[in-house]
């Protein structure tokens, strides 16, 4: 079964063609800075690889492109769109309607499209990939994996807000979570690692963020809320903000409600504090001496330590903390902020090992650290192609 994965994020589309059951990746690649004036484009297979600079305005183009890097003569892995079997689609926000990987149908779709109100910046880049890929892989299954379909097992002491109750029986009002296939992925691979039943935080951190305090595998609270919006700084996204600033800038400013909801949802986080949203351009602009890049920073790592803080709380105890995604990955100035002042929680890092760059799963604490700081490259998209091959074998 040969299966494409296509995972829209905000600003980037990360895509794989796997062939199931082996997990053999076929190809790979990644389109991210889409809608800014130079987008980055990767392509790789086992014997080619090819990387342009050129920009993609939005996912749309960014799709078609892609199908024609996969047909391309030279170096395409496909003759036909025919023998794609599958396409799996990230979908970020599937709601009270969806707690499971589903077949997508007219349906699906117009649900997803009803919670683009919830997942503005997510759910109609994904809806639009599948619109898309239907047009491009006529003959192929298309599958849709939920983001929060994992952090259905939140319990409800935390998943319920302290509003009116009928709010979550009638209208569903509630935590749901996202980034679920990248939090199950990593915890997955960590607790294999660990080789036993454990207390962990998985921190992703891209252009978007979140947080899960995950306990025997099972995800018992999360940093993202309703809609992917609140919790960690992010990359255009404000997240924690108490609702009084809301009504005053409507109230007392004169903005208009969408106006307010426009300006916290892509006028904000690390852009709003900075001018820039990409943290590699925050990253470089801080050590020429950029104060307000330096304050951005600090600022979010202090917030990703109060959650480390909080989580170790509920969970009575802390095992390990796994960084994640681009930013968790790659970024060990970020990594290093997080962790410096943070001997209580048994955390030590290893500045060396911190700086080292690899692909692999690996510890990057002292010796003595109590707790284990890693490092584990998250693949969303071979978690959404299990998913999908369990699907379409039952």
């Amino acid at each position: 079964m040969k299966i494409v994965i296509i995972n829209s994020g905000s600003s980037s589309i990360k895509y794989q063609l796997i062939e199931m059951p082996s997990r053999a990746v076929i190809c790979s690649g990644m389109i991210d800075r889409i809608g800014l004036e130079t987008s980055n484009i990767t392509y790789k297979t086992n014997t080619e690889s090819l990387e342009e600079n050129k920009p993609i305005l939005n996912h749309k183009i960014g799709l078609e492109r892609i199908a024609q890097l996969l047909m391309d003569p030279s170096i395409g892995v496909i003759k036909s769109t025919q023998e794609i079997d599958v396409v799996g689609h990230r979908v970020v926000h599937g709601g009270a309607s969806f707690s499971n990987t589903v077949v997508i149908d007219s349906a699906v779709k117009e649900k997803i499209k009803q919670l683009s109100q919830l997942a503005p910046l997510h759910n109609p880049a994904n809806l639009e990939g599948i619109i898309v890929a239907e047009e491009i892989f006529k003959e192929a299954t298309q599958v849709a994996v939920f983001d929060t379909a994992f952090h259905q097992t939140i319990p409800v002491i935390a998943h319920k807000y302290a509003i009116p109750n009928k709010l979550l029986t009638e209208n569903k009002i509630r935590v749901y979570g996202f980034h679920g296939t990248s939090h199950k992925y990593v915890s997955e691979r960590a607790a294999e690692y660990l080789e036993k039943s454990s207390k962990i935080i998985t921190i992703h951190l891209g252009n978007g963020c979140s947080m899960t305090a995950i306990k025997d595998g099972v995800s018992i609270d999360h940093s993202l809320g309703f809609a992917p919006s609140n919790g960690l700084i992010m990359g255009t996204r404000s997240g924690d903000i108490d609702q009084s600033v809301v009504f005053y800038m409507v109230n007392t400013l004169g903005y208009t409600l969408d106006a307010v909801n426009n300006l916290l949802l892509k006028e904000s986080g690390m852009l709003g504090l900075t001018g820039f949203s990409d943290l590699r351009d925050i990253e470089s602009q801080a050590e020429q001496g950029n104060k307000e890049c330096q304050l951005a920073l600090e600022m979010n790592a202090y917030r990703i330590k109060k959650f480390i803080g909080s989580y170790t709380a509920v969970m009575n105890g802390l095992d390990a903390i796994i960084f994640t995604a681009g930013i968790g990955e790659n970024s060990s100035y970020i990594r290093k902020l997080v962790c410096t002042d943070m001997e209580y929680f048994g955390l030590d890092l290893d500045d060396g090992k911190n700086e080292v760059r690899s692909k692999q799963i690996r510890e990057i604490n002292t010796v003595n650290s109590k707790t284990k700081i890693m490092v584990i490259p998250t693949n969303e998209e071979i978690e959404i192609a299990n998913q999908v091959y369990d699907l379409l074998l039952k």
